[in-house]
């Protein structure tokens, strides 16, 4: 399933995330390193990409240290650089598929899985350029959190009442992979740029409600290849991750609630739809 080579890369990439989102900035940068390394020998990333993976993280790197234009203008560039690795828009990104069109139940629809290189570049280069993307921290408002499961639960059985999805408890026996790939890159990557980017950045410039209302509302938009009606959800979902980062201070306690959504998605109901 997973190549020992490539599993070397996913795993050195996926203690560079962890030790980032500890706030240990420089080991986890140098790992980032080593693995870009290790996918170019590998052949998982071309010199093309390569080039414009490292001009967009030097760029991010320079950017707090400028001086305003500069500094809006170098952040926009960075902004542009991570949409353009979100939409897998930049060539030389030989991703590795790891699930072909597997079900996770007899009444789930095919999904293929793969591991991405170029979306968890995101991150580093978000936290390189915006420094508060960890988020402020302080007291962490546990009850009003645990609050936040009743409207997600409501979103998955609301799902499930329109007939996008279907009850179907268990887990396939690739659960782990998704589970890893889900949390430390796709979870990461997405929280990263809606709610410690733009949430905050909006939120610096305007009021706190405007800056989860926005990443919201463009989180929705991110899902507009898979029909209106998960735009709708993928939304409300944002609207939770947002508040739960306005609640903890913590954008890795947004990324837990992202991921315990999805994991109780695919762990409870047909992932990622009911076939028909």
């Amino acid at each position: 399933m997973l190549p020992l080579p490539d599993s070397l890369i996913w795993a050195v990439l996926a203690l560079a995330v962890l030790l980032c989102l500890a706030r240990r900035r420089i080991p986890g940068l140098f790992l980032l390193g080593i693995a870009l390394l290790g996918a170019l020998w590998l052949g998982r990333i071309t010199p093309l990409a390569l080039t414009v993976s490292v001009a967009g993280l030097l760029l991010a790197w320079r950017t707090p240290t400028l001086p305003q234009p500069w500094r809006g203008m170098a952040l926009a560039l960075v902004m542009i650089w991570a949409i353009a690795l979100t939409l897998h828009l930049v060539p030389g990104f030989n991703n590795l598929r790891v699930l072909d069109r597997v079900q996770a139940g007899p009444a789930s629809v095919p999904f293929t899985l793969y591991l991405n290189l170029d979306k968890p570049l995101i991150f580093f280069g978000l936290l390189l350029a915006w420094p508060a993307l960890l988020g402020p921290g302080g007291t962490v408002q546990w009850r009003r959190l645990a609050l936040l499961l009743v409207p997600l639960a409501a979103l998955l059985i609301a799902a499930w009442q329109l007939g996008a999805l279907k009850p179907e408890v268990g887990l396939p026996g690739w659960w782990w992979l998704f589970a890893l790939n889900n949390l430390l890159f796709t979870c990461v990557a997405e929280e990263a740029l809606f709610r410690g980017f733009l949430q905050q950045g909006i939120a610096a410039h305007s009021r706190r409600w405007l800056g989860v209302l926005v990443a919201s509302l463009l989180f929705g938009a991110a899902h507009l290849a898979s029909g209106p009606l998960l735009v709708l959800f993928a939304a409300l979902a944002g609207a939770c991750y947002g508040l739960a980062f306005l609640l903890s201070g913590r954008l890795g306690v947004a990324i837990a609630i992202h991921f315990l959504f999805n994991f109780a998605h695919l762990a409870l109901f047909t992932y990622p739809l009911a076939s028909r």
